[in-house]
């Protein structure tokens, strides 16, 4: 008899008060490894201050073991974390791996998450603003059914670029894990 597949080692949960701190420091790590921030853009404040994001919306995280590899801000059209989602979408934000831990599919369970999330709440579609040259996100959402939406694009400072993309939810469903 053929072996049983090991059980995949991460698993997606909401963030409580004590994940707040990982998170933060792996998502200002995350920003700066792929080239999104510098190490003294005041954006990481924002990226760092995980109790105020978690009062927008639902931060979610990725975790192996115990150990916090993952994270993401799920909100609805209206959030004060809102950029891009109108009335009948949702949006997640601030995705971010572990830059030591990525490629083992963190991300990828944490964007499924979401899309369930939106499913559950009744959205239409999910939305997300990317930066224009982060590619392997960019592949990510593709694959999992993304489509860009070039006449929603924005940039929120000068010389910053967000790609938009938008999964349609009435296609058939995507099954997420521990959402």
């Amino acid at each position: 008899m053929p072996p049983l597949p090991a059980a995949d080692p991460v698993r997606v949960r909401p963030a409580t008060p004590s994940d707040y701190a990982a998170i933060a420091q792996l998502t200002v790590a995350a920003y700066e490894a792929d080239g999104q921030i510098e190490p003294d853009d005041p954006y990481a404040h924002v990226l760092a201050d995980v109790a105020g994001r978690a009062g927008a919306g639902d931060v979610l995280v990725a975790v192996e073991g115990e150990e916090v590899v993952g994270s993401v801000l799920f909100v609805e059209a209206g959030s004060s974390y809102a950029e891009s989602a109108g009335p009948g979408e949702a949006e997640f934000r601030m995705l971010a791996v572990s830059p030591k831990l990525q490629r083992r599919g963190a991300g990828e369970r944490l964007v499924l998450a979401c899309l369930e999330r939106a499913r559950e709440r009744g959205s239409r579609r999910v939305v997300i603003s990317a930066r224009d040259f982060v590619q392997a996100p960019l592949r990510l959402y593709e694959r999992l059914g993304f489509v860009r939406v070039p006449e929603r694009d924005w940039e929120p400072v000068p010389g910053v670029k967000l790609v938009v993309l938008r999964h349609d939810l009435t296609c058939p469903s995507v099954e997420a894990v521990d959402p």
